[in-house]
């Protein structure tokens, strides 16, 4: 099968076209025929090195892929064959035309949802739903998303009101960036380029982190005292979001990390299927900004790094 190979870490061009053989599941998982796979920003921070990951070299990097299921292995229903899913691989060997999956962190394609929309909206937007249900926003509260127009950010800010944020404020790094957060609903959007942009803030009941570093440790000071929680979930800037437990004792504030294994169960486990049929009913969207073959993966990568797209990248086998 053809593949995306990473024989060490560096820029794109260490992705190499490869042909690997076709894998087999092990107990649990599924083999895909893949049909779209998605292409994030964390997976550039881990070819260059940037963001803690265990990575085998050489790897076939990737998290997520729809396709057709073409194999099972031991204690996965057989029914399952010739079903259309999406999924997420655990972190590593989407870049290529057959990947395995948990079959628990899959779900079935919805009618009237096609690989593309499901695959580009269903991981951020499980995450967004997810976060905002771990908000427990109980009505009138001001939230900040950080990075508003990144895959996860742009549905938070879309579905923030919905769950009883009152307002949302967001940062988005360009000004084409900004318009089109103000466009998904944001009351106010900052330029997050800065390093004083914190101080832009008015007073913020919940804050969706994404950014990581030592912005964090200031945002706090914009957090409602005694009830005002932070949720930390991203590190866009490669670095965890500098906050001590005396930050947090000084304020009364509390911060929440939204990672791990019961985390992800949660995600995949609720909110994907919440999300794909959030699709099929017309409640949500997929916003993709194009789609490359896989030979391209050098290019997305490069897209991505140039913070120049407005949507999510795949690629086609």
């Amino acid at each position: 099968m053809r593949a995306i190979v990473l024989p060490e870490k560096g820029g794109p061009e260490r992705l190499e076209v490869a042909d690997l053989p076709r894998p087999s599941p092990g107990e649990g998982q599924v083999l895909i025929r893949t049909r779209a796979i998605g292409v994030s920003y964390a997976e550039t921070q881990i070819r260059a090195g940037t963001l803690p990951f265990p990575l085998p070299l050489p790897a076939v990097i990737g998290a997520e892929a729809a396709g057709e299921v073409v194999e099972v292995g031991e204690g996965v229903d057989a029914k399952l064959l010739g079903s259309t899913i999406v999924g997420v691989t655990g972190g590593l060997g989407s870049y290529a035309e057959y990947a395995l999956l948990p079959a628990a962190l899959t779900a079935l394609m919805p009618d009237g949802v096609t690989p593309d929309q499901a695959l580009a909206a269903g991981a951020p937007g499980a995450l967004a739903l997810a976060l905002l249900h771990k908000a427990r926003l109980a009505g009138g509260e001001t939230v900040l998303v950080e990075a508003g127009s990144s895959s996860v950010g742009t549905y938070l800010v879309r579905h923030a009101k919905e769950f009883g944020a009152g307002r949302v404020v967001a940062t988005a790094g360009s000004a084409a960036k900004r318009d089109r957060t103000a466009e998904l609903g944001a009351d106010l959007v900052l330029d997050h380029g800065p390093a004083g942009w914190p101080d832009e803030l008015p007073e913020v009941d919940v804050v969706f982190e994404s950014i990581g570093g030592t912005t964090a440790r200031r945002v706090l000071d914009h957090l409602t005292p005694g009830t005002g929680r932070m949720l930390f979930y991203g590190m866009l800037t490669g670095e965890p979001a500098a906050v001590t437990a005396a930050d947090l004792m000084e304020r009364g504030v509390t911060l929440t990390g939204c990672s791990g294994p019961g985390w992800a169960g949660e995600v995949f486990g609720t909110h994907y299927p919440e999300m794909l049929d959030r699709l099929a009913s017309g409640r949500s969207v997929a916003y993709i900004d194009r789609t490359l073959p896989l030979e391209e993966a050098a290019q997305a990568h490069r897209l991505l790094e140039s913070r120049a797209v407005t949507g999510r990248i795949l690629l086609v086998p």
